[in-house]
């Protein structure tokens, strides 16, 4: 039996994972002629660029995240549910969903895959406890607590007249999260909490950051590459290229035989496409992407499109499209309006990236960015970087909250999340004498 929501005689439409990819192929359908059905394993929608900013205490997790209920509310024709697929029927069109009560299955007509990727340790899952990524709202918390819980260790050691442990913050990977993170944690321990201790000086940190290629940001311009080390270096971050780790234990870096000692360790090296990639049964990539038609869908199966970061796409040279937000948009976007075109009787299109350029921030003041033929650093980057995250966040509270606490930080030096919670269990597995009192 439908629920009361749904029409009979109208087309099933199921979106899997309210990203970027999903949940704007959503919102683009909700005024189409079909019934939409969103499934999330969490209720909320994460605007995962900002994501570093909850991790180092910027904004609050509410601040960058919105209900998926709320975004879609206006949409008579969506449901949302909160629950896991835990695999496909292709022959049959069912979703196999464990809604966390009874399993469920999922009729459809038309079936969107949007559920994203995860972090990559390159066949090292035991890394994953000590350096953790940054890809939800519990990772951004995570990192935040062991950053600050550092600091607080620190303090204690050495008031009680003990050696604290070595303020070493380690971030692996040098693409733009390893960079943000570095440079986040440059900001808050050389100006945010330097008035804050009087045993310690945050001041002496050392953040060391290593990418195993030959130079950070490795898929901007060279020239946008160079300038964001020599940033970083400016901020007094120790960037080493060509440095591949290869091992990681609690509080050692390993970099051949050079053992590091670190407080932190963040991982930025690499993602990994949801295994729902592989439960589809259709060809895929290396790292799990489904590799798609040029209509965005898997072979045989027309109704089945996958979008976001776990699609392996083309663009019309032959380069792969990247795994960026603005991507996932035009992805949810695309396959939504070829669903409409097919309800109402009308040939599919060829999925086309449109490349608006890519920015990434490296601290406060400093970011780089590739804007087409434009290539721009420092201050101006900087604020268009501001600009394009604010106009993207989803909902008018959370763009004036986010511009209100950018202001306060920026003028103040300020961070009013810096909040730490559910100490004691987790930091065991870096640094077994962090435990508070």
């Amino acid at each position: 039996m439908l629920p009361m929501t749904q029409h009979v005689n109208r087309p099933r439409v199921v979106v899997i994972g309210a990203g970027f990819a999903g949940l704007n192929a959503a919102k683009a359908l909700a005024n189409a002629p079909v019934d939409v059905t969103v499934v999330d394993r969490k209720n909320h929608h994460t605007f995962q660029p900002l994501l570093y900013q909850v991790a180092l205490a910027v904004l609050s997790p509410a601040e960058i995240a919105s209900p998926v209920r709320s975004v879609l509310h206006r949409a008579a024709n969506t449901e949302v549910l909160l629950g896991e697929v835990t695999g496909f029927d292709l022959q049959k069109r069912l979703v196999h969903l464990d809604d966390r009560l009874d399993p469920l299955d999922l009729p459809y007509d038309y079936l969107i895959v949007a559920a994203g990727a995860t972090h990559a340790y390159f066949g090292h899952p035991e890394w994953e406890a000590i350096a953790p990524g940054l890809k939800t709202l519990e990772d951004a918390t995570e990192i935040r607590r062991r950053i600050l819980m550092a600091f607080e260790t620190a303090e204690r050691e050495l008031f009680a007249g003990r050696t604290p442990p070595p303020l070493n913050f380690v971030v692996v990977g040098a693409g733009p999260t390893g960079v943000e993170l570095a440079g986040a944690i440059s900001d808050i321990a050389g100006r945010h909490l330097t008035k804050e201790f009087r045993s310690i000086d945050p001041r002496q940190s050392r953040i060391i950051l290593l990418e195993g290629g030959p130079r950070v940001l490795p898929a901007y311009p060279e020239d946008l590459s160079a300038s964001a080390e020599r940033q970083l270096k400016e901020m007094g971050i120790e960037v080493r290229t060509n440095a591949m780790v290869t091992n990681i234990e609690a509080g050692v870096v390993s970099v051949g035989k050079e053992k590091i000692p670190a407080s932190v360790i963040l991982w930025g090296a690499g993602v990994s496409a949801s295994s729902l990639g592989r439960m589809l049964g259709v060809p895929t990539d290396k790292a799990g992407r489904v590799i798609v038609q040029p209509d965005l869908t898997v072979p045989e199966h027309p109704e089945v499109f996958v979008t976001g970061d776990l699609a392996s796409a083309k663009r019309h040279n032959g380069q792969p499209v990247p795994g960026v937000a603005p991507a996932a948009i035009q992805m949810g976007k695309f396959a939504a309006r070829q669903i409409k075109r097919s309800v109402a009787g009308k040939p599919r299109e060829k999925f086309e990236y449109l490349d608006k350029g890519s920015l990434a921030t490296i601290g406060r003041s400093r970011a780089v960015g590739e804007l087409g033929k434009i290539h721009i650093s420092g201050f101006f980057a900087w604020l268009a970087w501001l600009f394009i995250h604010l106009l993207f966040l989803i909902g008018f509270r959370n763009r004036l909250f986010v511009m209100i606490e950018w202001a306060w930080a920026y003028l103040t030096y300020n961070h009013s999340a810096r909040l730490i919670t559910d100490p004691g269990e987790k930091e065991q597995v870096e640094n077994p004498k962090a435990k508070a009192g």
